[in-house]
């Protein structure tokens, strides 16, 4: 079952309607500046990568998911035992 869902999109067109659906299955949303921003505007909660990270948007917002928080919970293969206990090792979700 998907537990969250990391959206950042520069084409905003639908992401609202997108991300309203997602919430009401439960779905935690992660977002970059600018879609993060459209998101809560429009009511939906909505986690900052920054906050995820513990790092800021770097070179004019070009740089905001490249890190092992993000890249590390994409990555992984759920069904290997030894990546999960990495990833709680990690303090990754």
């Amino acid at each position: 079952m998907i537990k969250r869902a990391l959206i950042s999109v520069s084409d905003k067109t639908g992401i609202v309607k997108f991300a309203k659906e997602l919430e009401k299955l439960g779905i935690e949303i992660i977002s970059t500046g600018g879609t993060a921003k459209t998101l809560s505007d429009n009511g939906i909660n909505v986690t900052k990568v920054s906050d995820v990270t513990d790092f800021p948007e770097i070179l004019d917002g070009r740089v905001k998911t490249l890190n092992p928080k993000i890249h590390g919970g994409i990555l992984a293969v759920r069904e290997n035992k030894e990546h999960i206990e990495e990833l709680k090792q990690h303090n990754i979700e």
